[in-house]
């Protein structure tokens, strides 16, 4: 029998502003560096208020990196420094490689009902593939397969497999599984994990069990709180669960409520991290360079490869 994953470390996301004064949730980023290698980044931008999301990301560059822009409710126009432009709708993800240097932009827009939520998910590349030419993948909700499971559990497959699905992200150096997992109440997902990956889940709605200890002392709560003497082994909104690196199955439980939850996966690089920005590369000459490559105008040295699936 699979040996099943252990959960390591909970923490909440943290509020925080980016771009020209974007209201957001951070769930983990360059403090929580090299915890979920090769994962750098993941932002929950979830806003009723247009005026907290409206100024959007202006033109900037990246270099080194892939971001994954994955959207529940509004709409985010983006455009690019070759004139590549497009709309990035519910359902919908975006999977640019920023490789070698991209520049561009990401303007949120509201739904009917004023709000915009999704979530940018940020992979590093290797050394190795640092500086491949440029590329993204627009992907419409049309494109991302639903594996329904027993006991009514749905998954939304954006790269990874689940029940002989898989989904239309494939050709990724860091073998990457990116899931949205619904699991109604009474029931349970279990998923296989290659041993040695990185894996965590964030969850976006509802409360569950992300593993079968089900001992809120198994695991290491960030930041520890020194008048909070209780602590849950069920897990609740804007949460991030980081599992062990050891085992070959992952287990989410739902009891009296459904729970859903991003379920991210990938290959440790294991090399070391410059990052500054929009820009992470592996020393700070590279970044040094990268910058005054920006600064003169040569940023982009590669034509930009786009796949529509």
């Amino acid at each position: 029998m699979a040996a099943v994953r252990r959960i390591a470390k909970v923490w909440k996301s943290e509020p925080t502003i980016e771009g020209a004064g974007v209201h957001l949730k951070r769930a983990f980023g360059f403090h929580e560096l090299p915890q979920l290698d090769p994962f750098l980044l993941l932002d929950d931008f979830h806003n009723s208020e247009p005026r907290n999301f409206l100024p959007g990301f202006p033109w900037h560059p990246h270099r080194g990196i892939e971001t994954i822009t994955y959207l529940l409710e509004g709409q985010v126009d983006h455009a690019d420094s070759l004139g590549n432009s497009g709309v990035i709708a519910p359902g919908d993800v975006q999977w640019m490689t920023a490789g070698g240097g991209i520049i561009h932009q990401e303007m949120p827009r509201p739904s009917p009902s004023g709000g915009n939520w999704g979530f940018q998910l940020w992979a590093n590349l290797p050394r190795s593939h640092k500086l491949m030419d440029p590329r993204y993948r627009g992907l419409t909700r049309n494109d991302i397969p639903e594996a329904t499971l027993d006991e009514g559990v749905k998954a939304k497959i954006i790269c990874g497999a689940v029940g002989g699905v898989r989904g239309p992200v494939t050709d990724v150096v860091t073998d990457p599984e990116y899931l949205d997992v619904t699991v109604p109440a009474g029931a349970s997902f279990n998923h296989a994990i290659k041993n040695g990956h990185t894996a965590f889940a964030y969850v976006v709605e509802g409360k569950g069990y992300f593993d079968p200890q089900r001992d809120p002392f198994a695991y290491q709560a960030i930041p520890p709180r020194w008048l909070e003497m209780t602590r849950d082994c069920q897990f609740g909104p804007e949460t991030l669960v980081l599992y062990e690196r050891q085992g070959e199955q992952i287990i989410v439980a739902a009891e009296h409520n459904p729970v859903r939850f991003l379920l991210v996966s990938g290959r440790p690089i294991g090399e070391p991290v410059a990052w500054y920005g929009p820009i992470v590369m592996n020393t700070q000459e590279e970044l040094r360079q990268a910058f005054e490559d920006y600064q003169r105008g040569t940023f982009i040295k590669r034509g930009l490869k786009q796949t529509n699936a």
